[in-house]
């Protein structure tokens, strides 16, 4: 195990890749979101496929009021199943999914907004699939952040006090 020398007056920064104590409170919290928002996308891919749509096909078919076409269920699909990992495995790494996904999604529906009424929108985007596609980024940010990232966290928090080791040592006040 690395420790880490801290000097006085000196604030250790946790970073997401390093290894934080798991709350198994929180992972339910972090389970749950992955599970929901796996479901959800594996749910649309299943029935864009079931539709039987060409693979990138720009048509109007829709599943649930969203476009869709094979590309984009085949991906649905994909990471339905990658939460569903993430649903399995839980703790930090269902959090740090859930925050990775959650950009990846808000990053999706910038790009696929700009390329709305062009060639280049292969995955048969809509407005409806922007807006869908920044509520899910939001909901596996909110998901993957709970009890994470915040400036309030209470002491008993395990990221509070991996942020805050130098408070738990004898004299430190």
């Amino acid at each position: 195990m690395a420790t880490h020398v801290l000097h006085p007056g000196s604030r250790r920064h946790v970073t997401l890749d390093e290894h934080l104590p798991v709350d198994h409170r929180l992972s339910k919290v972090y389970r749950t979101g992955a599970g929901l928002m796996g479901l959800v996308l594996l749910a649309f891919g299943i029935l864009g496929l079931i539709d039987k749509v060409g693979f990138f096909d720009t048509g109007g078919d829709t599943v649930a009021g969203l476009n869709t076409n094979g590309a984009l269920s085949v991906l649905s699909i994909c990471v339905g199943l990658l939460l569903f990992v993430g649903m399995l495995i839980g703790g930090n790494f269902a959090s740090t999914l859930n925050m990775v996904l959650g950009i990846l999604f808000i990053l999706s529906g910038f790009v696929n907004l700009a390329l709305l009424d062009t060639g280049a929108n292969f995955l048969a985007f809509r407005i409806q699939n922007v807006l869908f596609s920044f509520v899910v980024g939001l909901l596996l940010m909110f998901f993957g952040m709970y009890g994470r990232v915040s400036g309030t966290l209470p002491h008993d928090n395990p990221y509070w006090r991996a942020r805050h080791a130098a408070d738990d040592r004898p004299g430190a006040d």
